[in-house]
């Protein structure tokens, strides 16, 4: 009999961020992958998209699944997904990371149980 898959999927959305935090694809890295090696998640790769004037999606892939980012800084604003299996605390850690990271002064924040 197979073990069930039970998976964390947090969906955020950060408002009155720093928007020098948001503008630029270097700084929304940093903040991502430094957030994914603290938490002791394991990046595979990542993928970052710099919008004119300003604004960044990018993608994290992990071998735990995925943290994803789309910024607004013209309105101090990003949507994020953690989506995570495995170890719970890990992911929640990395919610943690980007949240004293990113310093929003209001989160919209959604937790969902994923699995099979």
């Amino acid at each position: 009999m197979k073990k069930n898959v039970k998976v964390t999927h947090i969906i955020a959305e950060f408002h009155g961020c720093n928007p020098e935090l948001l503008k630029e694809t270097n700084s929304v890295k940093d903040i991502l992958e430094n957030s994914v090696r603290e938490s002791k998640l394991t990046k595979i790769r990542s993928y970052f998209h710099q919008f004119q004037p300003f604004g960044v999606t990018g993608v994290v892939l992990l071998m735990e699944s995925h943290i994803s980012i789309h910024t607004w800084p013209e309105y101090n604003y990003a949507a994020i997904d953690v989506f995570g299996c495995g170890d719970k605390k890990k992911v929640v850690k990395a919610f943690e990371l980007l949240k004293e990271k990113f310093q929003p002064t209001k989160i919209i924040k959604k937790e969902v149980r994923r699995g099979v």
